[in-house]
């Protein structure tokens, strides 16, 4: 059975979401970005240590931004696995509703791996 890994990615916080199963997806603890080489490198141990075989990251198709972030910050993981962009959209605004009066402070990545568990649910539907 494939592992995936979902990654939602902010300019300071990083969402992280893995699928052992199919059809469960669990968020996990966000990391906290400090810096680019920082940030891919516990990416990095993130998938190695959940044994992950596909990645599926987060896409912002409505901010070229973002984008050109994003894929500057997939070309700096060593993830030898399959990487696939997912769209992204309202995923942030899906993860705020599902927790309304749950998570009252978003700066310690709940919602960000929230976001990352919607991501990755889309991609898995699709299969």
């Amino acid at each position: 059975m494939k592992k995936y890994a979902a990654i939602d990615v902010g300019l300071k916080r990083i969402g992280l979401a893995v699928s052992m199963m199919s059809d469960i997806v669990n968020p996990k603890e966000a990391i906290l970005r400090k810096n680019r080489n920082q940030a891919s490198s516990e990416v990095d141990n993130f998938l190695e240590y959940w044994e992950i075989d596909t990645l599926v990251v987060g896409y912002p198709k409505a901010s070229e931004e973002m984008m050109r972030r994003i894929d500057h910050f997939v070309k700096l993981l060593k993830f030898k696995g399959e990487i696939v962009l997912e769209n992204e959209n309202m995923s942030s605004v899906e993860a705020k509703d599902l927790t309304k009066g749950e998570i009252k402070h978003k700066r310690d990545g709940r919602l960000d791996s929230i976001a990352a568990k919607i991501i990755l649910e889309r991609y898995l539907e699709k299969l």
